[in-house]
């Protein structure tokens, strides 16, 4: 069975091109023009590695990466003409694998590919979480959350908070390092301000937010999900 790879680029022309030239090397190629429905392929299709543009109008790369990395370990190389060393190192910091600007050589692009590929596991991506026989469910499509069947209104931070820790339910995760696969690496001076967002996720999922069952502290550490 081919390889498969997802390309999210709001450029079409660019999409066309690279699809040409992973086909003809015998890859079987996901085209998606728009940030969001890029997200959608992925957890749809279980691409075996993503090439991603940065500058797109709906939503831009940084935020696609960090939402697939809440997701799934898939190699992801951002493709893209943003070429500062800033901006090169905030990509691999946000979880990407590899960083190629535009305009790139070919054969350099397809020879990154295939040694990606080399290395990579074959990612798994699940569309949706289930916990306590069924009374917490937590769907990466929608983002949404219901708790013992009531849905549950989070905001982007806090979702993000939840993804993280639901991901790892059952290992507990420092305070610096949910901070930063949550919300990225340019927010690891905020670590102040998670106990306040465990806080508030607390009054939200939690039947009694002062004994939690869900989001537990691990005292000096940081907080782990009950894996229940």
């Amino acid at each position: 069975m081919a390889e498969k790879i997802l390309v999210i680029d709001d450029e079409e022309m660019t999409v066309q091109l690279i699809s040409i030239l992973l086909e003809r090397r015998g890859y079987e190629v996901v085209k998606a023009y728009r940030a969001e429905d890029g997200l959608r392929k992925a957890y749809r299709s279980h691409p075996d590695l993503i090439l991603l543009d940065i500058m797109m109008p709906d939503m831009d790369g940084w935020e696609v990466c960090r939402r697939l990395r809440e997701l799934s370990d898939v190699p992801i190389i951002f493709l893209t003409a943003k070429d500062d060393v800033r901006d090169v190192v905030k990509g691999l910091e946000m979880g990407a694998d590899d960083y190629v600007v535009k305009p790139y050589d070919n054969n350099e692009l397809v020879a990154r590919v295939k040694a990606h590929l080399r290395r990579a596991p074959k990612p798994s991506v699940s569309e949706e979480l289930v916990f306590d026989g069924g009374n917490f469910r937590i769907n990466f499509i929608s983002r949404e959350v219901k708790v013992r069947g009531n849905p549950v209104h989070l905001t982007p931070k806090e979702f993000n908070l939840l993804g993280v820790l639901s991901r790892n339910a059952g290992r507990v995760i420092t305070r610096t390092d949910l901070v930063k696969e949550a919300w990225g690496p340019e927010y690891s001076d905020a670590i102040d301000s998670l106990k306040l967002y465990i806080h508030y996720l607390r009054q939200k999922i939690e039947q009694d937010p002062q004994h939690p069952t869900y989001i537990l502290t691990s005292r000096g550490v940081g907080y782990r999900f009950a894996d229940l």
